[in-house]
């Protein structure tokens, strides 16, 4: 089959998602000479071929470049003499590069050499340039970003995670700049302006791990107990930062050693901060990139966010030095394998660094997010077919990494943690320097745990969605019945192989089992400590508990559900959070499965807000963390569905938040704790959006104190971001010095960070004129390109629609400067999801007709999704009897 593709025309390459396999690489020899000032660089590759079956065609991946004449030959290790092809052929839509020769290539090894050029683009994909300000003068650096299939943009090459190569890299660059690679230099030769560094071969790895990064950089630097330097890259100036992420670093080698049974594997590894980044970091293989955000923590101005962030990050991108680098998918469907499991790996590691963090109990939000994306009938499945390059973009979301983690942890909670360690260590010591796909992982696991692994997890990652549980007790039984969750309202047809948690009113009483079927009972001989006379369950979980008897399903939220519980369990749920008799993450689930179920209409809102009553005193960060969501997507919902009752909602989720507000102040306590700093900024953030007099008064004297000594005591960077809210509250068309001082502070300070919590703020006013000012002052060249999805997070209620125009007038420019990476799905979700009516939904809809790509179009759905659902919400409130009356009751209620 092969010899006959072989023989055709270079018309049937076009169209293919992927590449044919009757040639591989093997290793790349690979040259660059960027020149920072033109923008542009000159590249010769030569890639040592292994030829499986005789063909006249040598395809591989290329984009954006130019061949340069004469450049390309081809020489077979079994004939002396190069051959050039007689005609080169660029099918641009799919990125193919085909070469096409006279004579048949014979089976075996050979070497294809190319000469090519190309610029250093400015959309942070591919081979691109970054900006740096250095003595107070800008200047250029060249970055590679090469996931998901952008190695192309730098040089020809076989562009997928399967066909691994060595690299052999050699660049050529002004001889004062720092220039680093995968591997150490081995060789470097100056000469006047210039320098000529080799760098040492890579071992085998995938073309989008490749990275080159040149450039002005201070580093700090430390080794590992096994001897390998890790240093950390950073802006002239800025090195002090990079000592926080050094030490995480450093103690994370050393402990993904020991969990996976394997040492890191390369001599070193470079962690480089890049003030122009699209993600949040990329895990090259030894040279791993960051935004600054995510790798600089400053002691002064950091907030303890940060810092969490930084060491999750981190975190995440040296658990893909195993998994993803040293063991890679096969193919993009499996992309979760890579994303999935860094991000779980991520908080094993943040916990054993940082207990004090509990870092688990705040995975919740992982999973919530996961939850949230999963109920879409737009979601997808975690195994998602990817049919071309240009597809791969928008499964980097919550199903491959946050839902992909979840079901990660349901399923080492159901192994057993011990079980699941040993597994991992046996896959990654099978599948090192190779492709796996997820059966493979699932073989092993079963193998070692002897469960039906591969049965179970099929129904989690083959199939998008998730089951809600509904409970129901009988005086000697429990009934279960599961049915799909969506968002809508609507049953969907899957069917999951649930893995089951009880506790009965005590951690002491739990039982597990596999829910296989739609529906199942557990009669009285299945509970614990019962007998075969005279038992009842509720009644025997009342002496257990010595009070009201509770029953809670799906223990400490390690499964991937939804639960919905009948009015008797209910009850008694909300008895023992009222006692505080659950943890802190059965609290939480209990919370966020009421509050999914009343968007999906399947519970009250007053029921809702009847239960978010009972968290008053409630002092977890994480689930006032999710309370305070809920509170935004609340208000906006009853202003749109029952105006007449948002003071009175207002007031009574200022009420929830009080307690916890009062006990925490606006400064900081001795010894207090990273949960308590963290909280402290979010309810304060949240009393000042909510309209709390008192808090925005307080916020802005401290404000004003700021802008005259930066290092006030009176606003340290944890409370900082409330305070800028708060401001933004006071301001309008006709007083904008809030908004001006602010801006003054952006252009002011160099810390990302900081840079990033302001323009968070900047959009929540409340004059729809302002809210236009900000977003225009997004497009100018004052804010980094990455930067400016940040301002479009908390756009107020008042400024939505102001914001869907602006981007409607702005979208050519936007799709021109973002469309190609995605970036632009963030401009579409964070504008068009908040709306709430069908005739919005069908407006949006209609402009975005004639401008759907392939890189947006999911987004585009999910989006719309949102806007429908949250218009059947808003008719189920306005039906909601009850609501007035519960929420006036509770606004008014003296605690």
């Amino acid at each position: 089959m092969a010899m006959e593709q072989g023989q055709q025309s270079v018309e049937q390459f076009k169209g293919q998602a992927r590449l044919p396999k009757f040639a591989v690489p093997r290793r790349y020899e690979l040259f660059l000479k960027p020149d920072l000032l033109a923008c542009t660089f000159i590249g010769a590759v030569q890639i040592t071929v292994d030829v499986i079956d005789p063909t006249r065609f040598l395809v591989l991946n290329s984009a954006e470049l130019t061949m340069r004449d004469g450049s390309v030959s081809f020489k077979s290790h079994y004939f002396n003499q190069e051959i050039r092809p007689s005609e080169v052929f660029l099918v641009e839509e799919d990125q193919i590069l085909v070469f096409k020769f006279d004579e048949v290539l014979p089976v075996g090894a050979g070497v294809l050499a190319i000469g090519f050029e190309g610029t250093l683009n400015d959309r942070m994909k591919g081979f691109y340039k970054s900006v740096y300000e250095h003595n107070g003068e800008k200047k250029n650096m060249a970055v590679t970003q090469f996931e998901p299939a952008d190695a192309r943009q730098c040089f020809p090459c076989w562009d997928e995670p399967a066909c691994k190569a060595s690299f052999k890299i050699t660049l050529e660059v002004p001889s004062e700049l720092v220039a680093l690679s995968n591997m150490p230099v081995i060789d470097e030769k100056v000469d006047g302006s210039l320098k000529t560094l080799s760098f040492l071969e890579s071992p085998l790895m995938s073309t989008y791990l490749v990275a080159v990064v040149i450039g002005l950089f201070d580093y700090v630097e430390a080794s590992t107990t096994d001897g390998v330097k890790v240093r950390v890259y950073c802006q002239v100036g800025k090195s002090n930062q990079g000592k926080f992420a050094l030490d995480v670093a450093v103690k994370t080698l050393d402990l993904y050693k020991k969990y996976f049974d394997e040492p890191y594997p390369l001599p070193k590894l470079d962690m480089v901060a890049i003030p122009d980044f699209a993600a949040g970091a990329m895990e090259n293989y030894g040279l791993v990139t960051y935004r600054e955000t995510a790798l600089l923590y400053d002691e002064r101005h950091s907030a303890a966010a940060n810092k969490q962030r930084v060491a999750t990050v981190v975190a995440h991108e040296l658990a893909h030095q195993w998994f993803g680098n040293l063991v890679t998918m096969e193919w993009w469907t499996h992309l979760w394998l890579n994303e999935g499991f860094a991000t779980w790996v991520s908080y094993l590691s943040a916990d054993s660094l940082f207990p004090e963090w509990k870092i688990w109990t705040q995975f919740l939000d992982e999973t919530t997010a996961g939850l949230r994306l999963d109920a879409l009938a737009e979601s997808h499945p975690i195994e998602v077919d990817i049919n071309h390059a240009n597809e791969i973009d928008e499964i980097f979301d919550s199903i491959s990494y946050r839902k992909g983690a979840s079901v990660i942890r349901m399923l080492q909670s159901y192994l057993g943690a011990d079980c699941f360690q040993k597994s991992l260590a046996l896959y990654i010591k099978r599948f090192a320097w190779a492709n796996a796909k997820t059966e493979d992982l699932w073989a092993v696991l079963e193998e070692e745990s002897g469960e039906p692994v591969q049965l179970i997890m099929s129904s989690w990652t083959k199939q998008k969605g998730y089951p809600v549980v509904s409970v129901k007790v009988n005086d000697d039984c429990l009934e279960f019945e599961q049915s799909q969750f969506l968002s809508s309202g609507l049953s969907g047809d899957g069917l999951w192989m649930v893995p089951i948690t009880i506790c009965f009113s005590s951690y002491d009483a739990q039982k597990k089992f596999l829910l296989k079927t739609k529906s199942e009972k557990l009669d009285k001989l299945d509970f614990p400590g019962s007998s075969d006379t005279g038992y009842n369950l509720l009644e025997q979980s009342n002496q257990r508990n010595g009070g009201q008897p509770w029953i809670k399903i799906n223990v400490d939220q390690t499964g991937f559900y939804r639960v919905k519980y009948d009015d008797q369990l209910t009850a008694g749920l909300r008895y023992a959070i009222e006692a505080k008799q659950l943890s802190e993450t059965d609290r939480y689930g209990i919370l966020d499965d009421s509050f999914a179920l009343c968007m999906a209409c399947k519970q009250t809102t007053s029921s809702l807000v009847s239960l978010m009553a009972a968290y008053r005193e409630e002092l977890n960060y994480t689930v006032l963390s999710q309370i305070i969501s809920m509170c935004y997507k609340l208000v906006d919902m009853i202003a749109d569905a029952a105006p007449e009752l948002l003071n009175e909602t207002k007031q009574f989720l200022i009420n929830l938040l009080l307690f916890s507000a009062e006990k925490l102040g606006w400064d900081l306590k001795d010894g207090e704790s990273h949960l308590d700093a963290m909280l402290r900024g979010e309810i304060l953030i949240a009393l000042a959006e909510l309209g709390h007099e008192i808090t925005i008064n307080e916020a802005v004297r401290r404000f004003t104190a700021f802008l005259d000594d930066r290092n006030t005591p009176l606003l340290p960077p944890d409370t900082r971001k409330a305070a800028y809210v708060a401001v933004m509250q006071t301001v309008n068309a006709s007083n904008k010095l809030g908004y001006e001082s602010l801006l003054r502070v952006y252009q002011e300070t160099d810390l990302s960070q900081e840079k990033v919590r302001i323009l968070g703020s900047l959009a929540c006013c409340h004059d729809s004129a302002v809210v236009l000012d900000v977003l225009n002052f997004l497009l100018t060249s004052k804010v980094r390109s990455q930067d400016v999805v940040h301002g479009l997070a908390g756009i107020s209620r008042e400024g939505r629609e102001t914001a869907w125009i602006w981007l409607q007038e702005n979208w050519d420019h936007i799709s021109k400067t973002w469309g190609s990476g995605f970036l632009i799905t963030r401009f579409v979700s964070s504008i068009v999801s908040p709306f709430s009516s069908d005739e919005k939904a069908k407006e949006i809809e209609a402009f975005f007709a004639s401008r759907i790509k392939p890189s947006i179009s999911r987004t585009l759905k999910q989006s719309l999704e949102r806007v429908r659902n949250n218009a059947r919400w808003i008719q189920s409130i306005k039906k909601d009897k009850d609501l007035g009356e519960v929420v006036r009751e509770l606004a008014y209620r003296k605690y």
